[in-house]
């Protein structure tokens, strides 16, 4: 079955109240609890799961089968960190053609060579490395900071980092077939299909690039589910950390912005794939289609990338300067006002395209609005560093150092929004350096996170010394680097020969390229000798550190607390059931003082007390274990690795050919067989749900996490239903004839799909009766409708194809098969699911708990909307 969640997770609301001394500086620190060593009585740390043992964390097989949030932060930590050496080669690639200009024929690396290394850099450092590291410490801490024993769904949280590791693996085969994607990182229409990027290799990294976003999309699901329902009590939206509340909010965005990219990614794929026609020459609306697609993900994806980053400055601040942030709920506003802006300025990256001036205007005025939160939150950050004294540790600098990058980016990034000046600066290396101040900006800071958390992963502290020789040379060959390129920004972009009168700056910035590049080298001979012969830690080694990670050992248990975490009382609470606490009024070492966001604050030394009650709600044993996320992502890696072979929807002649046919069959068998094993495995997570939930109180994570789902489809098919609308007003809207020409199979699907969203709510009423037969019956109905759909929908698909209209007759035929046909497998996948509950309700289950039909009926109702939007403007407009 999938995760079992008894009513999910404690949400809760956090009362601060003052302790018996106020932080060193008099502020007030943010947090859930504090600083100190600390000794957690009755922590577990060995668990068994589906009646075999947890492996150690030594062993390779935990590494491969762990669901437990705090195994796959590390993951995603140490994978980032790969994929980031591998963009920092080919970025040294770059550089070094560079050096000087070249002719043609004077190249280091050829010209098709050099595209890719561009393209390749910028998709790897944007998709690969950024967000996941990112992740690495939201999977890590989140959890921890907001009182949740693991994630609402602990397999989704595996399959989201295996997903991503075999999206990068798949996007580094692509080197290997002829060459990866050389369009740019961008992949602009129409450079983007075969007639200019001909290589299977382009086609497999447009797949790999896909599948990470399946990554995100499942990632998201799992932590606003998470976040909205697995709060500790006490701890209300108001007085979460600060860092949660970037996540929290970057989720947000990813969820509604990976969903375009997703729908531009698939048409693209359509058209290398299958040769429809939405981006091509000859399309009316190709290369503008592209552009807003991307950049209506594109735009929010900056703030993506940098809320993690400002999230961890916030907490570092804090932390190094014994101060509350200045101004705290001001500066949440202001994120939230950035992650909802960040939606309506993405036109200010088409300034050059033919989209009237009054458009370009309006679209100046909200990238100049959108610069005023920003502008408190660094004031914020500023002011809370001249209340407090700081303390210069390696995490502080590299956060301080964040600030002062991000100052630059922000001021150097006010001339492209402004009409006039962009015309100019516009693919230039002035966009170059402005978007690495802003970008290479967020990883400093998640540079100072790694550094901030590394002693709560590992239970061992760094060397100090070598972490400041590290921020030294990084920020150094940082500016070395980017600054020469605001001087120099006459060179046109993604070209290696400039005018011979910027050599010098050129130099120096290749110069720079290499200390930075090799700053990294300490950094990884300090963390890796440190993780294994590093001085140990005892539960938090930051004085003024006040969030709930640090009120646990380092690293923390399996389950992270020694009871269940409240803040019902003001402050930071353990529950245990009193059978199980071996004396009354054990406690855990921690450090008392001033308000934070969990109740709890920095100063003096104090005591996270562990109280007896008669019952603790979510103490129920869960699941860390399970193989099917791995195996699922395999299956997907060779499903998408044999589809990139595909050329105008044929595997095509050869041994080649026969290969990825081979890895298509294989990958598709093994993952239909990894998601029936997902579903028949027994797995339990931990419920939640007892705390405040606002707005899902009362409603069970699977709900939830459905509901969030949809959300994410909604976009996905807007994206569709929009590039539909949006070629045929550049078509010509009266010109356009309509495919089909008889609306009458479209009626005829309309009837077969309502009335099977009756049956799914007959089947719900049975399993409420208990009535066994009625739930089977129901359900094979309702397969049987959906049968008929599909069935309808072939015959009208095979006449049009006798009629000579085909996916690549004309963009028409385009928008009309691949809508619909989303739409079609849509449906396919809800009949697949409907013969699980079929087989499984013929052994009389959801008699007792009918939850899955509930989320299936979900799903299937909202198939069934999406087709009333369809027929009409297919059929009828």
């Amino acid at each position: 079955m999938s995760d079992t969640e008894p009513d999910s997770g404690p949400d809760a609301s956090t009362d601060t109240t003052n302790t018996d001394r106020r932080a060193t500086d008099g502020g007030q620190p943010d947090g859930g609890t504090v600083s100190g060593e600390l000794t957690v009585p009755g922590a577990e740390t060995t668990h068994d799961d589906h009646g075999h043992e947890f492996p150690g964390t030594n062993s390779i097989k935990r590494w491969l089968i762990t669901t437990n949030h705090k195994d796959i932060g590390i993951l995603y930590v140490v994978t980032s960190l790969f994929f980031l050496v591998l963009g920092g080669v080919l970025a040294w690639l770059m550089r070094i053609q560079l050096w000087a200009p070249r002719a043609a024929g004077e190249t280091v690396i050829s010209a098709g060579a050099y595209n890719q290394a561009v393209s390749a850099h910028g998709l790897l450092m944007v998709f690969w490395f950024l967000s996941p590291f990112a992740f690495g410490f939201a999977n890590y801490v989140v959890p921890l900071q907001i009182g949740a024993k693991d994630l609402a769904f602990p397999r989704l949280n595996a399959l989201s980092y295996w997903l991503y590791l075999a999206s990068g693996l798949l996007f580094m085969v692509s080197f290997f077939q002829g060459g990866t994607f050389a369009g740019g990182w961008t992949m602009y229409a129409p450079l983007n299909v075969p007639t200019f990027t001909p290589d299977v290799g382009a086609s497999t990294a447009v797949l790999a690039l896909t599948l990470f976003v399946a990554s995100v999309t499942v990632s998201s699901v799992n932590f606003l589910t998470t976040m909205h329902r697995m709060r500790a009590k006490g701890l209300t939206m108001r007085k979460l950390p600060l860092f949660t509340w970037s996540i929290l909010l970057t989720v947000w965005m990813m969820l509604f912005a990976f969903a375009a990219l997703l729908a531009a990614l698939i048409i693209l794929s359509s058209d290398r794939l299958l040769g429809t026609t939405y981006f091509a020459m000859e399309s009316p609306a190709g290369s503008l289609l592209w552009t807003h697609l991307f950049w209506f993900f594109g735009h929010p994806e900056v703030y993506i990338v940098f809320f993690p980053a400002l999230g961890v400055m916030a907490e570092c601040f804090q932390t190094f300067t014994g101060r509350r942030i200045v101004g705290r709920k001001w500066f949440i506003a202001a994120m939230v006002l950035v992650a909802l802006q960040s939606f309506v300025v993405w036109m200010h990256h088409m300034f050059l395209t033919t989209i009237n001036l009054q458009i370009k205007t309006l679209f100046m005025v909200t990238t100049i609005g959108i610069s005023l939160p920003f502008d408190l939150m660094v004031f914020a950050l500023i002011y809370t560093m001249l209340k407090g004294r700081i303390r210069f540790t390696t995490p502080f600098l590299f956060s301080f150092g964040a600030l002062l990058l991000f100052i630059i980016g922000g001021i150097t990034g006010v001339f492209l929004g402004a009409v006039v000046l962009d015309y100019e600066f516009r693919g230039t290396y002035w966009v170059v350096a402005h978007f690495h101040y802003v970008m290479v900006g967020g990883i400093t800071a998640l540079v100072g996170g790694l550094y901030y958390w590394f002693p709560k992963m590992t239970g061992r502290m760094y060397d100090e010394f070598l972490g400041k020789l590290h921020f030294g040379a990084y920020f150094v060959g940082f500016n070395l680097l980017y600054f020469p390129l605001f001087v120099a920004w006459e060179t046109p972009r993604r070209v290696f020969d400039y005018a011979p009168g910027l050599e010098p700056w050129h130099k120096i910035a290749t110069v720079g390229a290499f200390v930075l590049g090799l700053s990294f080298l300490i950094m990884f001979y300090n963390l890796g000798k440190s993780a294994f012969s590093g001085e140990p830690v005892d539960g938090n080694p930051w004085e003024y550190a006040t969030t709930a990670e640090w009120a646990v050992d380092s690293p923390p248990s399996l389950e992270n607390f020694p009871g269940t975490p409240t803040y019902e009382n003001g402050k930071l609470e353990f529950l245990k059931p009193s059978s199980s606490t071996a004396s009354s009024g054990a406690s855990a070492h921690t450090d008392g003082g001033t308000q934070t966001d969990g109740g709890v604050a920095a100063g003096a030394r104090a005591l996270v007390p562990v109280r007896e009650v008669d019952t603790v709600e979510d103490d129920v044993h869960a699941d860390h274990a399970s193989i099917w996320p791995l195996a699922l992502s395999v299956g997907m890696f060779f499903l998408f690795l044999g589809l990139s072979g595909v050329q105008e929807a044929s595997f095509g002649e050869g041994m080649m050919a026969n290969v990825y046919m081979a890895s298509a069959a294989l990958g598709g068998a093994v993952t239909v067989g990894s998601l029936l094993s997902w579903g028949l495995e027994p797995f339990t997570a931990f419920p939640g749900g007892e705390g405040e939930a606002w707005p899902f109180g009362g409603i069970e994570n699977g709900k939830v996490g459905m509901w969030i789902f949809l959300a994410s489809d909604i976009v996905l098919f807007g994206g569709f239903i929009g590039a539909y609308v949006f070629t045929r007003v550049a078509f010509g809207w009266t010109a356009w004839e309509p495919v089909p020409s008889n609306p009458i199979p479209g009626l005829m699907n309309t009837y077969l799909l309502l009335t099977s969203s009756f049956t799914v709510v007959l089947a719900l009423v049975a399993a409420e009766k208990k009535h066994k037969w009625g739930v089977v019956v129901t359900l094979t109905a309702t397969f049987l409708l959906g049968l008929g759909f599909l069935g309808n929908k072939a015959i009208e698909w095979s006449h049009l194809f006798h009629e000579g209209l085909w996916l690549s007759t004309n963009v028409r035929t385009s928008t009309f098969f691949l809508t619909t046909g989303l739409h079609a497998a849509h449906v396919i996948v809800g009949l697949f699911i409907t013969l699980f509950l079929i087989a499984r309700a013929w052994r009389g289950a959801y008699l007792e708990d009918n939850r899955s039909l509930e989320y299936f009926g979900l799903y299937w109702h909202f198939v069934d909307i999406v087709w009333l939007f369809l027929f009409p403007l297919f059929y009828i407009l």
